[in-house]
């Protein structure tokens, strides 16, 4: 017999304290003595809310399939990092269109990051809810200006124009300077030639909700309004 998912009820209302005592001890003791707690207060109920979300958004992507969802590992590379505290103080978790690529490169069809502002992500604040991807590749960034400045380009202005009127916040982690080469400078859809990546934020997170199981059906609503940039960017990108 399968077991049964647990239901999503709301992050804890003194979740974000453990973030404040991670950055203040940050020690392998500490953490250790408090893994459970962090797999109590944050894993287990991140794993609830995207199984959840991941379940009604199947039948909006179809005929995509979604991945499963996946929590991020709080420990920290820190190979070529100045910085070299061992974790992470935020939880980021996603749910992604099924395929290969994983991590910023992937495209999200729900990014979620909670905790504290590290800037590991530019631009992301302590609670930050999204869809996109932070970050195309080599082969995705030339299939991404081929698109932007071709024909599907035409569906992709009036649906970023619509997601922005609406509240949404739609970016680049970064942008080159320049047009790229092969595309004129006053080219009329020069700021997407130079993007390095496409996100959409949703609005801020409304105050209380993160501790309530409504944040599943806030997060569902934007998801579902969102999801035609995600189909956009996996049709045209991979």
């Amino acid at each position: 017999m399968t077991p049964s998912v647990p239901r999503f009820t709301g992050f804890a209302r003194d979740a974000m304290q453990f973030w404040h005592e991670l950055a203040a001890e940050m020690s392998k003791e500490w953490f250790a003595a408090n893994k459970q707690r962090y797999e109590a207060v944050w894993v287990a109920p991140m794993t609830a809310l995207l199984d959840d979300l991941a379940h009604r958004l199947a039948p909006i992507y179809q005929p995509l399939k979604l991945g499963e969802p996946k929590a991020m590992r709080i420990y920290r590379d820190v190979r070529f990092a100045k910085d070299k505290t061992p974790y992470k103080t935020h939880i980021g978790a996603f749910i992604r269109i099924a395929g290969k690529a994983v991590g910023p490169t992937g495209t999200a069809a729900l990014y979620v990051h909670i905790g504290l502002d590290e800037q590991e992500y530019v631009g992301v604040a302590e609670e930050y809810v999204g869809v996109g991807t932070y970050q195309f590749d080599p082969p995705k960034l030339a299939r991404w200006r081929k698109a932007v400045a071709g024909k599907p380009g035409d569906a992709l202005v009036p649906l970023l124009a619509k997601l922005r009127k609406a509240g949404y916040r739609v970016a680049s982690y970064e942008s080159y300077h320049r047009v790229p080469q092969g595309f004129p400078p006053d080219h009329p859809r020069a700021e997407l030639l130079k993007m390095k990546g496409l996100t959409c934020a949703f609005p801020e997170i409304p105050a209380g909700l993160l501790h309530e199981p409504g944040l599943a059906d806030w997060m569902f609503k934007h998801a579902k309004a969102t999801a035609p940039l995600v189909i956009w960017l996996h049709r045209q990108l991979g």
